[in-house]
């Protein structure tokens, strides 16, 4: 049960993430647009929803962090699954150590310097995170990490280039979207990779069926997929 719980965990983090995302807007009267404004706006140095959002983002770190020794603990590729384990504790770590930033054109572009930084360290342990796991399982979870990265690479430089203009106060008319979908790519990647390892767990459970190997194709009969 304890095994479960943990890698429950993985999706209960994705759907706190989104959830902190929908709540802390509808709370703050000048976050008017979902499609121009950031997320990490809402957090932000004089929000007034940054000492709601603060205790949730470090839940959810918490979760995320469950779901990383899970990960870590899985039967299968051992190297492989220790790595993404790893990766998952580290995005973590480093997203509850991180800064946050100041609001819209309140601070010069250095004063956001530490957020950025470690934003970056977050995306670079994402990025590897979905790399490494893209090749534990079969062609179809090899074919949608890989899209995966694709939406997130694509996404987030769409999200630096209008992240840039944030701290002099211009206007971002698709920061919002760009940077939703990027976190919405890894979060949705994050709560499939729970379903796969609880499918694969339970598939082991039942006599006579066999468990989900490491490298097996997802498309096999005795696979246990979300992407079946």
């Amino acid at each position: 049960m304890l095994k479960k719980t943990l890698l429950l965990c993985g999706i209960a983090s994705s759907l706190l993430y989104i959830g902190i995302d929908v709540l802390a807007a509808l709370r703050y009267p000048a976050y008017h647009s979902y499609t121009a404004q950031a997320i990490s706006e809402l957090g932000a140095i004089g929000a007034p929803t940054r000492e709601f959002v603060h205790p949730l983002f470090g839940a959810y770190n918490v979760l995320l962090i469950a779901f990383g020794l899970a990960v870590w603990t899985s039967p299968g590729r051992r190297r492989g699954l220790r790595v993404l384990g790893a990766l998952l504790i580290g995005i973590a770590i480093v997203g509850a150590t991180t800064p946050p930033m100041y609001l819209r054109g309140t601070a010069g572009p250095s004063g956001d310097v530490p957020h950025i930084v470690l934003t970056a360290v977050i995306v670079l342990f994402i990025l590897s995170a979905i790399a490494v796991g893209a090749s534990l399982y079969g062609s179809r979870w090899r074919l949608y990490s890989w899209a995966t990265l694709v939406i997130i690479i694509t996404s987030g430089a769409l999200t630096g280039v209008a992240a840039s203009r944030l701290a002099s106060g211009q206007q971002t008319p698709w920061l919002g979207v760009a940077e939703r979908i990027n976190i919405g790519a890894y979060l949705l990647w994050v709560a499939a990779l729970a379903i796969t390892l609880l499918r694969t767990r339970e598939a082991a459970a039942v006599p006579g069926e066999k468990p989900l190997a490491a490298g097996a194709r997802l498309d096999e009969p005795a696979v246990h997929s979300p992407l079946r």
